[in-house]
């Protein structure tokens, strides 16, 4: 109660300091109470705005009224900006990166290529050629700076006649002037030109020494797995073969090792990522320089000017599926040398021995057998036919009883089946009984 009581003294205080102002500012002149209190809410004003282009003159419209704004501090500079970007879902295409696109943000329209991106578990920034269908991704772009958490709104044109949903996509601005890196993934394929042991000199990877350097100490590989490193650059004694004969050295052979020699007939491949540069490009808008029937027209895209100019999509003949078509590869057999054979155990010793284009001698020698050889063979084969019949009837006998025993294993278990289904439904009523009793306890 009584701190309403100090509050109502402190309104009518208020009220009657400002009836002693107003007395008092009546009667001053105009000017002098403009110094003083400055200008008050709801007086016109009269701006006289320097530099203005003929054309906002010559089209201007009283019946679209210009608004006068201001920016803050810092926003007139230009640079890169970070936002976060997702396709609007009543937008039927998605966006495609370097497509030019008409923003929105604060006061200030213009138009930009952005880069879209997706941040990696790892922290990574990788480019994405089209943004996802239902979630978030990043988007990097030049343009006039803007303050963190600034609403974006983007469309694709300006136009009137659109059958389609117009927004595009909306973002919130993130971070401005970031200096983040967007990669994306390069393969480069080269062939080996000369093979040493582990050591091998790899062509048609690099295009210079220069570009030899910047990735020396990556990881390559082969199509057959064999691990590597890049080295160094060739060289001249090894991989310059024609300043010899008086010509000038090749460029970009890489000396590179590896995990065990490699084959003339190997491809060698290296899996690296390279900086996607985003364009510098922004342009604003100049809707208020033309009449307002016109359209503004700004940067098209690449499917717009191709459809323009009827020009097919060009088709690299590298990118199309192809069966693929391997010969069977013939290595060479594996040769111990002797003196590592003398010294390995029996097991571990080769025992493949080669046949013989032309049988020894022991072989091809006629044996003439005395009479009672002829006996003693002849009566070795009738035992070996005796038992190899004693063992056909005994593996037969064994399938006869193992079939028998497969049966009878298979009327047990339906038989055991359907007793554990009877006792399952006897448990069942029996306890479906318990709860009805349990229930009719508890209603009583």
């Amino acid at each position: 109660m009584v701190e309403e009581v100090k509050l109502m003294k402190l309104k009518e205080e208020i009220e009657f300091r400002k009836q002693m102002n107003e007395a008092e500012l009546n009667d001053l002149d105009e000017a002098t109470r403009v110094g003083i209190e400055g200008y008050r809410t709801g007086t016109y004003l009269r701006l006289e705005v320097h530099d203005v282009p003929f054309e906002m003159v010559e089209y201007f419209n009283p019946y679209h009224p210009v608004l006068v704004g201001g920016i803050g501090l810092g926003e007139d500079n230009v640079g890169y900006m970070q936002v976060r970007l997702k396709r609007h879902r009543w937008h039927k295409k998605v966006l495609k990166t370097r497509d030019p696109i008409i923003v929105s943000i604060g006061w200030r329209r213009y138009q930009t290529t952005p880069v879209y991106a997706i941040e990696d578990r790892n922290g990574r920034h990788r480019m994405l050629k089209y943004t996802p269908e239902h979630m978030h991704c990043l988007a990097m772009f030049w343009g006039p700076l803007a303050p963190p958490h600034t609403g974006v709104v983007a469309v694709q044109n300006l136009s009137n006649h659109q059958m389609a949903f117009r927004i595009t996509a909306t973002a919130q601005v993130l971070e401005f002037n970031h200096a983040a890196r967007i990669v994306k993934k390069i393969k480069l394929v080269g062939y080996p030109c000369k093979i040493f042991k582990k050591t091998a000199l790899i062509k048609d990877m690099f295009t210079s020494d220069l570009e030899i350097a910047r990735f020396e100490g990556a990881a390559i590989r082969t199509v057959s797995g064999i691990r590597g490193q890049v080295k160094k650059a060739a060289k001249e004694e090894i991989g310059n073969q024609p300043k010899k004969k008086g010509g000038h050295p090749k460029e970009g052979i890489a000396r590179c090792t590896f995990e065990d020699r490699i084959l003339m007939s190997d491809v060698v491949f290296l899996r690296a990522w390279t900086q996607v540069e985003v364009p510098c490009f922004y342009n604003p808008l100049t809707t208020a320089l033309q009449p307002r029937d016109k359209t503004w027209q700004g940067m098209k895209t690449v499917s717009e000017l191709r459809r323009e100019k009827n020009l097919p999509v060009p088709v690299n003949k590298d990118s199309l599926y192809k069966p693929i078509e391997r010969k069977p590869r013939k290595f060479n057999p594996l040769v111990i040398p002797k003196s590592l054979q003398a010294a390995l155990p029996f097991a571990s010793k080769p025992k493949d021995i080669p046949s013989r284009k032309r049988p020894l001698i022991e072989n091809r020698r006629a044996v003439v057998m005395e009479p009672h050889e002829r006996k003693v063979h002849a009566l070795v084969q009738h035992l070996q036919l005796i038992r190899h019949e004693k063992m056909k009837k005994r593996k037969l006998k064994e399938e006869k009883k193992r079939k028998m025993h497969e049966v009878e294993k298979a009327k047990e278990e339906q038989l055991s089946k359907k007793r554990q289904r009877e006792d399952r439904r006897g448990r069942y009523r029996e306890q479906d009984k318990q709860s009805k009793r349990i229930r009719k306890n508890v209603g009583d």
